[in-house]
């Protein structure tokens, strides 16, 4: 499902314009990502938490010279999903 979709779909289940929908949709995106920007953890009960996790500094190889570099520490986005929603995929 693209964006454009998810959008569509909230405007029809919601009974909204598809301005009010997309408007909608562009907010929730843009709280999640400003929360996980300033550090802090996003629960939403029944779907999942996104977090922020970081991965720690190791050795790797150039595999154009086979040079051993190294790759610093760096923080990525995750998400695990919930109980619910793991039980609606099974």
């Amino acid at each position: 499902m693209t964006k454009n979709e998810l959008v569509e779909k909230v405007a029809k289940k919601a009974s909204l314009t598809k301005s009010a929908s997309d408007d909608a949709v562009n907010a929730t995106f843009n709280l999640i990502s400003d929360a996980l920007t300033r550090g802090e953890k996003v629960v939403i009960s029944g779907f999942g938490t996104f977090l922020i996790r970081s991965r720690a500094a190791r050795r790797g190889r150039n595999p154009q010279t086979g040079a051993i570099i190294q790759i610093p520490s760096k923080k990525t986005p995750g998400f695990t999903a919930g109980k619910t929603l793991k039980r609606k995929i099974k």
